[in-house]
């Protein structure tokens, strides 16, 4: 296949012959759940993957080259995960692993590939699994010890991470690459219980990785930190790079401490997951890993870590940060090592956390709050990274103290996420930017119907210079109070008749965008309908003695005519 650029195979063939390595073997079916090279086969027979088999440089090409389908006015629909099965540096060295780029959630598709589900039974699924985790089975062989490499071996070169093909992800401003998918494992010292945090890794050397272990103050990986601090002990650390999808869904996901993200994996994929024990540190890892690095994050000493181009779309810059002294690096034979990109969303990190997140939120606003009339969650993405701009989309007629309950509980779900919560009705697309602006034009008196909630956390992101970076949550309510005039677009029938026209006549292919019709919220009078149904029978001269019988010398302009009735419109009618 050398010198073919790009192969996408069509939906349904067989994979590229440079895909062969990843053809899942004997009783792979029996596990339950699909590994990642099973993942990259059902990917390549979607036709939902590019598989790259030229040299490809992971410091200066790879992540530029699959940016481009989210900052080159690709849609979603035409987006794809990336194979890079040729990898090199800038220095011309070749790697023996292949590189997956986007592969677990370049589109809400190749998230559903991986997840193993119709999309609309994720959200169920999630909570269903973060309610009834499946503990998983220790095995005593695994595929992730194919190759084991410990002790003076990892001083070979490229026996250590230098061997690990980790792409630059913006180049120009991160000082080197970095680990975007590495899977942290820790344990609780105290309760035994395992966390799975995705936390960002820099290669500093060729057995020292640097970490950013406390972006969240929660994290199950900075309590344990703190905790073995405060021993006065290393902390054993395992970083998976590549496993099965189901482990790094669960991964990235905001879960209770408590929780074990493997377990809550191994009812997302409805199996027990396999784990085998960790060849220097007392931990499990999921035994279907593509690397498994070991080793032990110090306590007592930081040094410095970044730059490095976040998911907020902003460059972190240079701050103090823990690291870890490599001890063992597994890996099964022909690894694939994944690399989400990241950065300026919409992206894959962006994608992997909006798909299972929005059902969290709504979950959280049915059940745990019982506001029943909420029909759905909506995180904005594009540039947002999620967690800024919250839409809640609510049923007609709801209390305005529920609308209001519920805009104050999403605001106190997490910690940072929600400086913007805007409340919406059900003909608003909370996924459309424009639309949530003209809500918040038309439907909303900003004196009565916005809230301010100081000492909201900043999260991770830039810091404003007040306040120590303090934020604060918005709260909008952009519902209709009443009825309200029509939408100023032709009515439905006559902009599908339009478009039949548009396409009898060959004119470019159409993408309706909402609203793309007209219709009814509430004030129409029967003479105003009887009067437009004349006018496109073009019959308006037919009821101008009728405008004349209503003239009247005691109304100013732009008074509202009253109805058919003679009775003026009730107060709380708004006419746009």
């Amino acid at each position: 296949m050398d010198g073919t650029a790009r192969m996408t195979n069509p939906p349904g063939t067989f994979p590229p012959k440079s895909l062969e390595a990843y053809m899942p073997g004997p009783g792979d079916d029996a596990r339950g759940y699909p590994d990642l090279h099973a993942h990259v086969i059902a990917l390549a027979r979607a036709g939902l993957l590019h598989v790259i088999d030229e040299p490809i440089n992971k410091d200066t090409e790879m992540h530029p080259l699959v940016r481009w389908q989210y900052r080159g006015g690709i849609p979603e629909s035409e987006r794809k995960a990336f194979l890079f099965t040729r990898p090199v540096d800038g220095k011309g060295r070749a790697y023996d692993s292949a590189v997956l780029v986007a592969g677990l959630a370049a589109t809400r598709d190749v998230y559903r590939v991986g997840f193993g589900k119709p999309l609309e039974q994720i959200g169920d699924v999630w909570i269903r699994a973060m309610n009834s985790p499946v503990p998983p089975r220790v095995v005593e062989t695994a595929p992730c010890h194919d190759i084991v490499v410990v002790g003076d071996a990892l001083d070979a070169p490229g026996a250590a991470l230098d061997g690990i093909p980790v792409p630059i992800s913006t180049p120009g401003w991160d000082n080197g690459p970095y680990l975007s998918a590495g899977h942290f494992i820790t344990k609780d010292p105290d309760t035994g219980v395992q966390n799975v945090g995705n936390y960002r890794g820099q290669i500093k050397a060729p057995r020292r990785l640097g970490m950013n272990p406390s972006v969240e103050l929660r994290a199950g990986i900075y309590t344990h930190w703190l905790k073995y601090k405060k021993r006065g002990e290393k902390m054993p650390c395992a970083v998976v790079l590549g496993c099965p999808p189901a482990v790094s869904y669960a991964s990235v996901q905001k879960m209770a401490e408590t929780l074990d993200e493997i377990a809550v994996a191994g009812a997302l994929a409805g199996s027990p997951i396999d784990v085998v024990r960790a060849r220097t540190v007392d931990l499990l890892v999921p035994a279907e890993s593509e690397i498994v690095i070991e080793g032990f994050i110090d306590t007592r000493w930081l040094e410095p870590e970044a730059p490095f181009g976040e998911s907020h779309g902003y460059v972190n810059l240079q701050e103090y940060n823990a690291f870890m002294d490599v001890t063992a690096i597994t890996r099964r034979k022909h690894a694939i090592v994944p690399s989400f990109i990241s950065q300026v969303t919409p992206s894959e990190s962006s994608v992997i956390r909006k798909v299972a997140m929005e059902p969290v939120f709504l979950d959280h606003l049915r059940t745990r709050l019982g506001v029943k009339g909420v029909k759905r969650v909506a995180m904005h993405e594009p540039l947002t990274s999620l967690y800024a701009v919250i839409a809640i989309q609510f049923e007609r007629g709801l209390p305005p103290t529920e609308v209001w309950r519920a805009l104050y509980g999403a605001s106190t779900l997490h910690r940072f996420a929600g400086k913007w919560i805007i409340a919406v009705d059900e003909d608003i697309d909370p996924e459309n930017a424009d639309a949530l602006f003209w809500a918040m034009s038309y439907r909303c008196q900003p004196q009565h119907d916005m809230r301010v909630l100081d000492a909201k956390d900043p999260g991770h992101g830039p810091r404003g210079p007040r306040d120590n970076g303090e934020s604060a949550s918005v709260l909008i309510n952009a519902l209709l109070k009443g009825p309200f005039a029509p939408v100023a677009l032709p009515k439905r029938e006559f902009m599908e008749n339009a478009k039949a026209i548009w396409e009898r006549l060959g004119l470019p292919a159409l993408k309706p965008e909402f609203p793309w019709h007209g219709y009814d919220l509430g004030v129409w009078p029967a003479h105003l309908e009887r009067q437009a149904n004349m006018a496109t029978r073009s019959e308006y001269f037919d009821f101008a003695d009728e405008l004349v019988k209503q003239r009247r010398d005691d109304v100013a302009m732009n008074d509202p005519v009253p109805h058919d009735s003679g009775n003026q419109p009730p107060d709380d009618i708004s006419y746009g």
